[in-house]
């Protein structure tokens, strides 16, 4: 019986020593730092268009439960954007190229009406 009462009071011990070493036990320096926590610095370049490479080694900090949910929106809202720019420039590319096929077929059948004439 003094055994186990000696192991409960050694037990209390090293509870209290442990807490008050993580609270700060009034030696004035306060309780353990905050770790200050990751952030992704975004990786994602803003002074040219995003490419393959740069969506392969994007890479997010990890937390308690997964990912931050802040970096992640805003590499995705990145992403996006540049997808619908993207998708706006090749619908422009493609109407000009349209326009320019469609003039050129209008151009070739003038042309034998104009040969034909003479």
């Amino acid at each position: 019986m003094v055994m186990f009462f000696f192991l409960v009071v050694a037990l209390a011990v090293v509870v209290a020593a442990v807490t008050l070493a993580v609270v700060g036990g009034g030696e004035g320096t306060g309780p353990l730092p905050e770790a200050a926590p990751e952030r992704l610095q975004d990786p994602l370049p803003r002074d040219r268009p995003v490419g393959r490479a740069d969506v392969e080694s994007l890479r997010f900090p990890l937390t308690v439960r997964g990912y931050r949910m802040a970096d992640v929106d805003d590499a995705l809202g990145r992403l996006g954007a540049e997808l619908a720019e993207r998708d706006a420039r090749i619908a422009d590319l493609e109407s000009a190229l349209a326009g320019a096929q469609a003039a050129a077929a209008h151009a070739r059948l003038d042309k034998p009406a104009q040969e034909d004439e003479q």
